[in-house]
């Protein structure tokens, strides 16, 4: 996965978008929280949820418990 680097550890984007979910948020949302493209926002999401670190509800993602472990 792009947004996980081979040692496990998350890159760079993939921290600023777990940081932006404190709470609940649309991927525009946390494109004007961290600055990044929402079209790079929508793609680590997905990756993220595939690790099990975020969850989608109602159009809004918010972290899992492991999402929230790896803050």
């Amino acid at each position: 996965m792009a947004c996980i680097n081979p040692d496990g550890t998350l890159t760079p984007t993939a921290m600023a978008v777990i940081s932006a979910l404190h709470t609940p948020s649309t991927p525009a949302e946390i494109g004007q929280a961290t600055s990044i493209p929402v079209y790079r926002i929508r793609s680590t999401i997905r990756e993220l949820i595939e690790a099990g670190l975020v969850l989608e509800s109602d159009g809004q993602y918010r972290l899992t418990e492991t999402g929230m472990k790896r803050l």
